[in-house]
């Protein structure tokens, strides 16, 4: 559990400095944005997919 936290942690920062250096992360290419006078819909279909793979992979390597 201890090890699954500090992973977890780790990816938590990374996403935060990606951020901080401008990397446009929730706003890939392919996401859906609908925008009708004042109220905005957003659906991120691309980033959702994007982060399912990544988390697939990272626990099928920790689970090795």
């Amino acid at each position: 559990m201890g090890k699954l936290l500090v992973v977890v942690g780790l990816l938590i920062a990374f996403g935060g400095v990606l951020v901080m250096l401008g990397v446009p992360i929730g706003r890939l290419p392919g996401d859906i944005t609908v925008r009708r006078g004042q109220t905005t819909f957003y659906f991120p279909v691309v980033t959702s997919i994007v982060v399912s793979v990544l988390l697939t992979l990272l626990l099928a390597f920790l689970r090795r």
